[in-house]
């Protein structure tokens, strides 16, 4: 296998590291932790203990993707976003002792194939963002993200809809419920609450 990592990354040795894939300066790779071919995992980013990374994924400068986490094929996490992993963090319990790794429950943030998550965001674990969906610049996710939406605010709400290009989709005119995507002209069905892509 043929992957590039620079002298100032530290990649733990059984952390499993895909063809192609580039690890830059001072970014941190933890035990375990598994990464797709063809990724790039920017500047300062850190890729927890466990971490599950599929093929062709962007982490940008100083991303922070703490385990249980599961990125699918082709996502983008913008710089400096994080994917947290305790619902209920404390440094210590309630008798004042510092917690440790078997005083909480690890809890996970997966992001489906494709989605973006823009810079500065945060995923407030446990949630899942759907396929090609994309979060905006720094939005708070703190429930699910349906498949192509577009979601911004703190808290993330839904603001629109996104194809496969992450360019946001127009409603067709005189179609109820169908949706278009102005650069590819790729089609999409609206029902309840629900995007999927038109056969």
């Amino acid at each position: 296998m043929s992957f590039t990592i620079q002298p100032t990354a530290q990649v733990d040795e059984t952390a499993t590291v895909g063809d192609g894939t580039t690890v830059w300066d001072l970014a941190q790779i933890r035990e375990d932790a598994r990464l797709g071919s063809g990724c790039i995992v920017g500047r300062g980013a850190y890729v927890g203990p466990g971490v599950r990374i599929g093929d062709h994924v962007k982490l940008q400068n100083y991303a922070l993707v703490y385990e249980p986490a599961v990125l699918g094929d082709g996502v983008f996490v913008g710089p400096a976003a994080v994917l947290t992993n305790d619902y209920f963090p404390r440094s210590v319990d309630p008798e004042g002792r510092l917690k440790r790794g078997g005083d909480w429950q690890a809890v996970a943030v997966v992001v489906a194939e494709g989605a973006s998550l823009g810079a500065r965001s945060v995923c407030v674990a446990p949630v899942r963002v759907g396929r090609w969906a994309l979060v905006a610049a720094g939005a708070v996710v703190t429930r699910d993200v349906p498949d192509f939406a577009l979601v911004a605010g703190v808290p993330a709400r839904r603001i629109g809809w996104v194809g496969r290009a992450g360019v946001r989709l127009v409603e067709r005119e005189g179609e109820s419920g169908g949706w278009e995507c102005p650069e590819t002209g790729a089609l999409y069905d609206e029902k309840d609450g629900e995007l999927v892509e038109r056969a």
